[in-house]
């Protein structure tokens, strides 16, 4: 039986989990698997993107899960993402179209345009010159949302957001919008803490969800940082006072912020572990000291190589 979770409400009434599961280079080969894995250890949201190219895979395990009885439908919350290539406003629709058949799925719970810059159209995920240069798509973010409400209104999701957007793009779709976006996903963690970006988001009613929670232990880092947010001396210290891992620390952070958190794991133990966040609470005094982590070059994931697309979301304060 799954622990009773805490949910955040949309701007649209529906629920989101806050705990999710995050599905970036899961393999293929494993993540049927850890889809399974998840939902025994009681994970409900499951975070996927079509670029991951493990939704077919992630479909089997949820599928497999609902058949058995283990969940319905209803129980769970499912994100997927259109990718840069689909930005023209009649790409959309097929696009999600394929997400659900990969997933198995008749309808999405939140769909995402996973970033404000456009690729230009095609097959292939980065369409690159001669040059090995990626070609952009001059098609703007606020025609790619036209196409975003169109799912809502064809019944193909129940929530439409977006996907690493700073708060003047959020607010270029906010002017033209018919549906309200429901959530922003962006890179968040102690040494990125987007206390700015989640107070505007909140001030339109928009609600977070942090993806690289742990600050993407995976990466290089950063040449000016020292060690990653997880190795942090105050994140350890934490760690031992409350008996907890490092990862169920950060994890927690974002929980009580009331930002949606999606981190992601292949070990069974971690999956189980990463869960039981949700037993425990920081006092405030600790998420403070959280809260002053925050690092001048704390973004694990830049993109730096688009940063001349006119729409890359990163020159902007926040």
């Amino acid at each position: 039986m799954a622990a009773v979770q805490p949910k955040i409400t949309f701007n649209n009434g529906r629920l989101c989990p806050l705990l999710g599961f995050g599905t970036y280079k899961c393999e293929p080969s494993e993540v049927t698997e850890i889809v399974k894995e998840a939902i025994n250890a009681g994970y409900r949201h499951f975070d996927c993107a079509h670029v991951y190219g493990n939704e077919k895979e992630i479909g089997i395990g949820l599928n497999k899960k609902l058949k058995d009885g283990t969940v319905q439908r209803e129980d769970l919350f499912i994100t997927s993402k259109l990718w840069n290539t689909c930005h023209k406003k009649e790409m959309v629709v097929p696009a999600i179209k394929e997400s659900l058949s990969n997933l198995g799925l008749e309808y999405l719970d939140l769909y995402l345009i996973h970033w404000p810059m456009g690729f230009k159209e095609g097959n292939e995920t980065y369409p690159k010159d001669d040059n090995g240069k990626v070609i952009y798509s001059n098609t703007h973010f606020s025609e790619t949302w036209q196409g975003m409400e169109d799912c809502v209104r064809l019944g193909l999701t129940k929530s439409i957001g977006l996907s690493n957007f700073n708060s003047k793009q959020v607010q270029e779709i906010l002017d033209k919008a018919t549906v309200v976006p429901v959530n922003n996903q962006v890179e968040c963690h102690p040494y990125l803490n987007q206390s700015k970006l989640i107070a505007f988001c909140r001030e339109k009613g928009i609600s977070v969800t942090a993806y690289s929670p742990l600050g993407s232990p995976a990466r290089p880092l950063p040449t000016d940082i020292a060690k990653r947010v997880i190795d942090d001396e105050i994140v350890k210290e934490l760690a031992e006072k409350y008996n907890k891992t490092a990862a169920q620390i950060l994890i927690r952070y974002q929980i009580q912020r009331d930002v949606i958190v999606i981190p992601k794991t292949a070990n069974k133990e971690r999956i189980k572990g990463n869960f039981e966040a949700l037993s425990f609470k920081l006092l405030e005094q600790d998420m403070e000291l959280l809260n002053h982590l925050e690092h001048p070059q704390g973004r694990m994931i830049p993109f730096f190589e688009l940063k001349d697309h006119k729409d890359y979301p990163f020159n902007h304060v926040f």
